[in-house]
């Protein structure tokens, strides 16, 4: 059974249909890579599956259960979205932390409300595996450092320690680097190919063509809103069948 499924995603905006009809389904541990030229419509799906846009069709399904069905009559309340939204983790192009709260606390924010509003989980517990987490992105020293303190490099690693303390099932990047200057972006990308190597589930939409190559199961190519391709890397990245995909891949690997 896939962990997500999504089927005939559509969303306009005023009269700009952005996507036409999205499709596709992932497994558990398998990591996905987006890759398309901007306003090919990326972003825009990464927010309707995430609940940050509300898609004008289509379903989604995470684990067998349909959590979104643009055909459903009620609208789910804020706190069922809130819900259903903790499937998810995303990590922005910028890195949206709060300025007046350290590194560990822009991570034990969250938790901590979730805790309180749910009965579970102490606030020891929640600290500790926020440290756990910093510490796994390499900044075990950099707790309590405010945003300012950080670098770009370490802001960015901070949202993605953040994202995983709410343990998603799928874990989302939008352009993550996109915001770095290039010697930071090595960074980032070893810890997304360190979180890889332990089979966290990944979309990630990117322009880091070679990286997602290397660290992706499969690759999907976008243009004008919908799905152009779907592979293997090297199928998309080596040997595209889409002519769209062949001018895509020239430009951005020469």
């Amino acid at each position: 059974m896939p962990i997500l499924e999504v089927k005939n995603i559509h969303k306009t905006f005023d009269s700009d249909e952005v996507l036409k009809g999205i499709s596709f389904s992932m497994e558990k541990g398998e990591i996905v890579s987006v890759l398309g030229s901007s306003g090919s419509g990326k972003t825009t799906l990464l927010r309707c599956i995430n609940f940050l846009e509300t898609a004008d069709k289509g379903t989604i399904s995470v684990d067998g259960e349909v959590i979104f069905d643009a055909a459903e009559k009620k609208r789910p309340s804020h706190a069922e979205i809130r819900r259903r939204q903790l499937n998810f983790g995303l990590v922005f192009q910028q890195f949206n932390l709060f300025p007046q709260y350290t590194a560990l606390q822009n991570i034990t924010l969250a938790p901590k409300l979730l805790a309180k509003d749910s009965g579970s989980g102490s606030a020891e517990e929640i600290e500790k595996k926020a440290r756990e987490l910093l510490e796994s992105v390499g900044l075990g020293d950099r707790m309590n450092h405010y945003p300012f303190e950080l670098s770009g490099g370490q802001q960015q690693r901070v949202s993605i320690a953040r994202a995983l303390a709410l343990k998603p099932k799928v874990l989302f990047f939008d352009e993550p680097t996109s915001a770095l200057d290039p010697e930071l972006t090595g960074e980032i990308l070893k810890v997304i190919k360190a979180l890889a190597a332990e089979h966290v589930t990944m979309v990630i939409v990117t322009h880091e063509i070679e990286f997602a190559r290397n660290v992706s199961d499969r690759i999907i190519f976008m243009d004008g809103g919908i799905v152009l391709e779907d592979g293997a890397p090297d199928d998309v990245i080596l040997r595209p069948k889409n002519a769209r995909t062949k001018e895509f891949l020239s430009k951005m690997l020469n």
